[in-house]
């Protein structure tokens, strides 16, 4: 047996309580000096271990992607994964640099209908943070915790939309990609698109077989597909998929974009013949 999954286990014993130890530092509760050295050899234990079966897989000609996937959980990892897109979303939102639009031959945002909404959210937000904060000021521990948690759910509801304004759908090299946000990132090839119809709807019953990307609660374009493609969920459970529906700030552009890269070009006439 290798040792990825004894780590798995230390892993989910060690962390946990780092968690609760951080929580409680940040909520000014006094914790035993030797409590804390435990804790901090512990996790410094921990990370040694890890590196050092990281490069043992990495020596036995494992990828770092595969290296990394042995030792972590894939849904962990996948969590992880999307919230760091979601913080680097804001880096490139304040930056205004688009993921994954160079050299596209179409670039459809989607994200303006819920802005206000999302602005509207993380605004109320921060009202209950800064009203909690006085609230449970005198209890320094369920102060600390409700804090931590209210200022992640802020950066996580402005990381939410700021994923949206820069993860377009992208129509490039054959292929179309519809995103939302930073948790769906789906690649169809053109030739599987079967029909392309602009449609707007409101209402969207689950079904097996399809996607909704909806926003504002509303799709505007309808992809079928001439064969599944996956779409997988957010933990990596496989979702195969026919028919597709997404919103675009501009859908009738998504719609004629999509319409003319369908269609075959017609050949050129040839010379005339001679008599």
């Amino acid at each position: 047996m290798t040792t990825a999954r004894p780590l798995r286990v230390l892993a989910c014993a060690v962390l946990p309580l780092e968690a609760v130890l951080v929580v409680r530092l940040v909520g000014g509760v006094r914790t035993p000096a030797p409590v804390l050295v435990l804790a901090e050899v512990l996790v410094a234990g921990l990370l040694l271990a890890e590196g050092l079966a990281y490069l043992r897989l990495r020596r036995r000609g494992l990828s770092r992607r595969d290296a990394v996937a042995e030792l972590v959980p894939g849904p962990v990892l996948r969590l992880l994964g999307h919230e760091l897109r979601l913080l680097a979303s804001l880096g490139r939102w304040v930056a205004r640099r688009p993921h994954g639009t160079a050299g596209a031959d179409g670039v459809f945002p989607y994200a303006r209908d819920q802005a206000a909404l999302m602005y509207g959210f993380a605004f109320v937000c921060v009202v209950e943070t800064v009203g909690l904060s006085f609230l449970l000021a005198r209890w320094p521990l369920v102060h600390g915790i409700v804090l931590v948690l209210d200022v992640y759910t802020v950066l996580f509801v402005l990381g939410l939309h700021a994923a949206s304004a820069t993860r377009p759908h992208v129509l490039a090299g054959g292929v179309l990609r519809l995103r939302q946000a930073a948790h769906v990132d789906l690649r169809i090839p053109l030739d599987r698109i079967a029909s392309v119809r602009r449609e707007t709807l409101f209402s969207h019953e689950k079904a097996e077989g399809e996607l909704n990307l909806a926003v504002g609660a509303q799709t505007s374009v309808t992809v079928e597909l001439t064969e599944p493609v996956d779409a997988p969920r957010l933990l990596g459970a496989p979702r195969p998929v026919r028919v597709v529906r997404v919103h675009a700030d501009d859908p009738q552009a998504l719609y004629g974009a999509l319409t003319r890269a369908r269609t075959a070009p017609s050949p050129a006439p040839g010379p005339p013949p001679r008599v």
